[in-house]
């Protein structure tokens, strides 16, 4: 037989002994749609959790919390163009430069497609900048990937600060 037609079967066969397999644990379309409902409202709360662990974590200037949640290949992308690496990012968490009295997100939402999910909410920021004082809101959108060792912060847009009469 043919190695490509042997593997094929081999694949449908244990799909089907797979989907067998769970027949006793699906007890009706139903159910498994409401698994399916649920599964999703978790999703969001979980991402949304991360969402708000990661700003906790700038606020903080925590390197290692940065490094676990940021994916290798993260990109941030201000409202002024500037780019920034989960390198960059730890590097600014050590640095210590920054020294933030406020990091809180506001009007948070969280849309799920599949394995990816993106958190849209605004920011207001605090604090100094090598002694030098900032305060403004933006808004942000993050975007979270599901992967085999959990969600990872994939990439980040923010806007530029918004006017103070608009915040």
């Amino acid at each position: 037989m043919n190695p490509l037609a042997l593997w094929l079967k081999f694949g449908v066969v244990t799909m089907v002994a797979l989907f067998v397999g769970m027949e006793d644990r699906v007890t009706d379309p139903v159910s498994f749609c409401s698994h399916m409902k649920a599964s999703a409202a978790d999703d969001r709360g979980l991402v949304a959790s991360l969402d708000t662990q990661y700003q906790a974590a700038v606020k903080k200037n925590d390197a290692a919390a940065t490094d676990r949640m940021l994916a290798d290949d993260f990109v941030l992308v201000t409202g002024s163009g500037k780019t920034y690496t989960k390198a960059d990012l730890i590097g600014e968490a050590r640095s210590g430069r920054m020294v933030y009295e406020h990091q809180e997100a506001s009007a948070q939402t969280v849309r799920i497609w599949g394995d990816a999910a993106v958190v849209t909410a605004k920011l207001w920021e605090k604090g100094t900048e090598n002694g030098k004082p900032f305060d403004y809101t933006l808004w942000f959108s993050d975007t979270y990937v599901r992967t085999a060792t959990g969600w990872r912060y994939v990439f980040g847009q923010s806007s530029l600060p918004l006017p103070k009469a608009s915040q």
